[in-house]
Parts: structure tokens; C-alpha cells; sequence
């Protein structure tokens, strides 16, 4: 998808990376979730949408869980931070026992 917009290789790896760090988190941290993908056309750009969502505890501390190497489950804690560095736009929404929802987005430069 991302080549078929034409993102260079570059950062069709960073796309794939920022999507693998979410994915990762949502099977460690919820157990299941999903990822939809989605183009958009903003401001006379092609991008990418990247929206991750689970149902799972949900993030306790945003603004400590965007921090590098704050993690709960004894990992590096760089998943997130690094997710929010490899796109042009971050967001994290999280409610207590409802679940997490990520968005991300990725213009064509």
C-alpha cells in the first residue's frame, strides 16, 4: 500500500516498524486487537492512516507509557516513544478497562 502511494523504501520501512511496535503491544498487553489501514489525501498529500484499537486494560499513565524506556512488562519501553518518532502524526487515546486506540498517519514527501 505504501509503495502504491509512493512512499520510498525508507519510509515504507518506517511505516512498517511504527505498525509492528503497536501490533506488538497489543498482543503483549491485550491479548487481541486490530489494524486498519486507510488512504488519505490532505492538504494536497497522499498518505497513509494507520489506526490500532483493543479492548483490552487500557494505559493506566499516557504521559509515562510516551516515555522512552518506561515499560510495565520488563521490555526496553521504546514501543511507543518510537512508534510516535517514525510518523508525522501520533495520537493515543486510552480509557481504563475499555481499551487503547492508536492513530497514526504518514504523509508522502
Amino acid at each position: 500500500m505504501a509503495a502504491g502511494l509512493g512512499f520510498m523504501s525508507c519510509d515504507q520501512t518506517l511505516i512498517a516498524t511504527a505498525i509492528s511496535e503497536v501490533a506488538r503491544n497489543i498482543l503483549s498487553y491485550a491479548g487481541s486487537g486490530e489494524i486498519s489501514l486507510e488512504v488519505s489525501y490532505e492538504g494536497g498529500h497522499f498518505g497513509m492512516i494507520i489506526v490500532a484499537c483493543d479492548k483490552g486494560p487500557g494505559i493506566a499513565n499516557i504521559e509515562l507509557a510516551m516515555q522512552d524506556g518506561y515499560s510495565t512488562s520488563g521490555s526496553l519501553g521504546l514501543g511507543l516513544p518510537g512508534a510516535k518518532r517514525l510518523v508525522d502524526h501520533f495520537s493515543l487515546e486510552s480509557h481504563l478497562g475499555k481499551g487503547t486506540v492508536i492513530t497514526m498517519k504518514k504523509w508522502v514527501e
